[in-house]
């Protein structure tokens, strides 16, 4: 399970907001944003013991961003892999 929230979850948030939104600004700033929110919510649905914490999901929320973004520089030709040339 955690890595269905950590991993799978943040991925498929990026790629669905850079195939909405088209627009590498709007689709990185909302992937940031439903990708934390959801983090937060699957962190207190799974939390039956109360054992997680708002600082917990503030300590793990840049691994669920790192991978939102880079799925949304990925899908939009803006990734490590995809250069692109000016001409």
């Amino acid at each position: 399970m955690p890595l269905v929230v950590l991993v799978v979850m943040p991925v498929a948030v990026g790629i669905a907001a850079a195939l909405v939104l088209r627009d590498i600004r709007r689709a990185s700033l909302a992937a940031a944003l439903v990708s934390t929110a959801v983090l937060y919510a699957c962190l207190h649905a799974l939390n039956r013991g109360g054992e997680w914490t708002a600082l917990a999901t503030f300590m793990v929320s840049p691994l669920t961003l790192a991978f939102a973004l880079a799925a949304v520089l990925t899908v939009l030709g803006h990734g490590h892999l995809h250069p692109r040339h000016r001409h």
